[in-house]
């Protein structure tokens, strides 16, 4: 069972676009039903973290919106922080889930149980993975990869249950 999912950000939780104003102020999209989906991953009693190759104080905020307490940023090898993340939460590679678009993904997307591309993953990345998404990156890629993950998982059940009683 997949119990912690690790997202990159630029091309997965959002479009893979930066924008600057005329100030050099960045900005980012984030997809609202992405963000559902990793709300309810995390009331369900799993974990989630972000590793990402830039920094931004925008993806900071947003971690802290959605409750993810693992958050680092401005990493270049991925490989050893996801190690590290997956030492501290005593699970296994095969427990672990991660969707990722690009080249500086590949080695973390080979080494965990479960992995995922947005349908505009690069091809390198397509041809690694388990699964290619129907949804591009921002724009709900990562809530598929959630409900894939809840339905392997056999949780539909619980994961409704978070938001609709019954």
């Amino acid at each position: 069972m997949i119990k912690l999912i690790v997202l990159d950000v630029d091309g997965c939780l959002s479009n893979g676009k930066l924008t600057y104003d005329a100030n050099g102020i960045e900005s980012k999209s984030f997809n609202v039903k992405d963000g559902l989906g990793i709300t309810t991953w995390i009331k369900m009693g799993h974990s989630v973290a972000i590793i990402t190759g830039r920094n931004s104080s925008i993806v900071k905020k947003r971690a802290k919106e959605l409750g993810v307490t693992h958050l680092h940023q401005g990493i270049r090898d991925k490989d050893r922080v996801l190690k590290e993340i997956i030492d501290s939460l005593d699970l296994a590679l095969y427990e672990v889930a991660a969707i990722g678009d690009d080249l500086n993904d590949y080695g973390m997307l080979s080494l965990v149980g479960r992995s995922f591309t947005p349908s505009n993953g690069v091809s390198y990345i397509q041809e690694l993975v388990n699964t290619t998404l129907t949804k591009k990156g921002g724009d709900g890629a990562v809530r598929e990869m959630i409900e894939t993950l809840v339905d392997e998982n056999d949780q539909r059940e619980e994961f409704l249950s978070v938001w609709i009683k019954g």
